[in-house]
């Protein structure tokens, strides 16, 4: 037996259902499609949960030919904010599955992260 009177075989039964759940739960998050905006609605980037650009959109008002570092910076913060939208959702839905199987076998990065299947962390 172990502290809390859980034995062995109950305490592996419980990990691997937590780690299929994470797993379920990172498919859904990587099918997902995230908006982020800048400039007032300028610019519009969409990214899957798995941090890939699937769309961006510029409003005509935002494409000066004379001024087109404004352009790209505006496209880059609406990608950070599409992928900071994605990052906390991931947190949200992840977070505590990964914390429930924190000490197996070390499934969180150590800043806390979740990682995924096959992920080392390194």
């Amino acid at each position: 037996m172990f502290p809390g009177g859980e034995d062995m075989q109950q305490l592996l039964a419980h990990a691997q259902q937590l780690q299929e759940q994470l797993m379920v739960a990172q498919e859904q998050l990587a099918k997902t499609v995230f908006t982020g905006t800048a400039g007032g609605g300028l610019v519009t980037a969409r990214v899957s949960g798995a941090g890939e650009l699937v769309g961006l959109d510029i409003d005509p008002q935002a494409a000066d030919p004379e001024d087109t570092e404004t352009l790209a910076d505006l496209v880059i913060a609406a990608v950070r904010d599409a992928n900071h939208a994605a990052k906390e959702a991931k947190a949200h839905a992840l977070g505590p599955l990964a914390e429930g199987l924190g000490g197996f076998g070390g499934l969180t990065e150590p800043g806390g992260g979740v990682l995924g299947p096959g992920a080392s962390g390194r």
